[in-house]
């Protein structure tokens, strides 16, 4: 019963870890988990705690680890002098395979500093109408983008494409995708 719960509280610290680093709730507190968490540890004892699995996630958030390398890294963790016990490399990793997604998503998020492609649309039209009888019946490229953050409102960009504009485009997108290529060394 006593593994059951140290593993229940090792999650909920992991959670709150998880919380306040990484998804920006200021509600957690290092003093509400021990309360919450380990009211009858010590407080060296609980902060020794929390800075090792908050050094653990770190490592394992830094390297953006798979399954495979976070239980390569949790065994090499429990082998080590001072370091954790098998329960806690169960809890640790189980914990990473419910979060890795959203912490991933998270720091991406974070490290962004302008506005991203949050989507783009597009669909070939045929112009009905027209000024000039000349362009009735041809084709036209109708591409739309939201241009923003998560966080605010998103800018919409729609742009209507001849085909020269668009053999243009893609043109310059294949060249772009050379120069990468080649600084990548990817074929």
């Amino acid at each position: 019963m006593a593994d059951a719960e140290s593993s229940k509280a090792l999650s909920g610290l992991l959670n709150g870890i998880a919380q306040s680093r990484y998804y920006g709730n200021t509600e957690i507190t290092e003093e509400l988990l021990k309360r919450e968490l380990y009211p009858e540890l010590p407080a060296d004892e609980f902060r020794a705690l929390h800075d090792k699995m908050q050094g653990i996630i770190k490592s394992i958030v830094s390297a953006d680890m798979d399954l495979n390398h976070v239980d390569a890294f949790l065994t090499a963790q429990t082998k080590k002098q001072g370091g954790i016990t098998a329960d806690q490399s169960l809890v640790i990793a189980k914990f990473w395979r419910n979060h890795k997604k959203k912490i991933r998503e998270s720091v991406i998020n974070q490290s962004k500093w302008e506005k991203g492609l949050q989507s783009l649309k597009w669909r070939i039209d045929v112009k009905s109408q027209s000024r000039h009888t000349d362009q009735v019946n041809s084709s036209a490229a109708i591409v739309e983008m939201e241009i923003g953050t998560k966080d605010q409102d998103s800018e919409f960009l729609c742009l209507e494409l001849d085909e020269t504009k668009m053999n243009e485009i893609l043109k310059k997108l294949s060249e772009v995708e050379e120069s990468l290529a080649a600084l990548t060394h990817i074929s």
